[in-house]
């Protein structure tokens, strides 16, 4: 009962924040993950990846899972599926047991209109930070454009098409 208390307070201040934009400063925030353990994001990641759609969280946690369980913690970065337009009876029975299954961290967005994150339809949102601070945003649809934004961080100022 605590937790559910806790998780709504922690999720209502998370909705009611403003879109993230290039040059915007992360506040930091929690979400909770699969497990439901509450997870903050703080001003040392350097990349969050948001999904939206079942396809493009597909696409991620395919990548992922090729992937060793710490990679995102290797590479400062958070993945995050916003499942607030799935009706809550499939997300229980359904979604939440079949992301249990994977070895990485996945925070849910579960309250509806959350605008916290840009969204482009059928794209992958990703945001490269540096120190606390947007200095990009991509729309990305493939595994290929996936790796690169893990193998060149430092090169975030370049828009993708030339990497």
């Amino acid at each position: 009962m605590l937790r559910k208390l806790i998780l709504s307070i922690i999720t209502s201040v998370f909705v009611n924040a403003n879109t993230l934009k290039i040059d915007d400063k992360i506040s930091t925030f929690s979400l909770p993950n699969q497990f439901d353990k509450i997870h903050t994001v703080t001003s040392d990641t350097s990349i969050i990846i948001v999904t939206f759609e079942k396809e493009s969280t597909n696409l991620v946690n395919d990548f992922l899972s090729s992937k060793n369980s710490d990679f995102l913690d290797l590479n400062n970065a958070i993945f995050i599926n916003d499942i607030s337009c799935v009706p809550s009876v499939v997300v229980k029975m359904f979604t939440i047991p079949k992301l249990r299954d994977y070895k990485y961290d996945i925070l849910l967005i579960y309250k509806e209109n959350s605008k916290k994150f840009l969204e482009e339809e059928n794209k992958i949102t990703v945001y490269l930070l540096e120190k606390g601070f947007v200095k990009d945003v991509r729309y990305i649809s493939t595994k290929y454009e996936l790796e690169k934004v893990f193998k060149w961080p430092f090169l975030i100022y370049k828009p993708l098409k030339y990497l």
